[in-house]
């Protein structure tokens, strides 16, 4: 597992499902951005990314190379490169298609400050 404030890049579907599992009951924040090698809006995005993980310890970053863990990309149904889906209790609570750094940095911003709620 990697340091808090770090950007964790995933290697298979097992590591996912563990780093999910062991979020889902703390509540936290999960962002994944989907992304490629080959993608200039990806490499854009990048260090943007790793700089939010850094400024938002109490949110989890995850990055999945759509080539390499292909199970999750498909899991998520990810069509384009950057996706960041963005995860609370396991359910995903919003998704940004595209390199939109503000919109990324908002949305961080917005649903780490919110208590995880349920709907009755």
């Amino acid at each position: 597992m990697a340091v808090e404030g770090q950007v964790i890049p995933l290697r298979d579907a097992e590591e996912f499902d563990a780093i999910i599992d062991k979020e889902k009951e703390s509540g936290r924040l999960i962002v994944i951005d989907f992304t490629a090698s080959w993608c200039p809006p990806c490499r854009f995005i990048a260090p943007v990314f790793a700089e939010l993980a850094k400024a938002h310890v109490h949110v989890t970053f995850l990055k999945v190379d759509v080539d390499n863990v292909k199970e999750i990309a498909k899991r998520f149904e990810v069509t384009a490169m950057p996706t960041f889906v963005f995860l609370k209790g396991g359910n995903e609570v919003h998704r940004i298609v595209g390199a939109d750094k503000v919109e990324l940095g908002v949305k961080v911003l917005e649903l780490s400050a919110a208590p995880a709620t349920c709907a009755s």
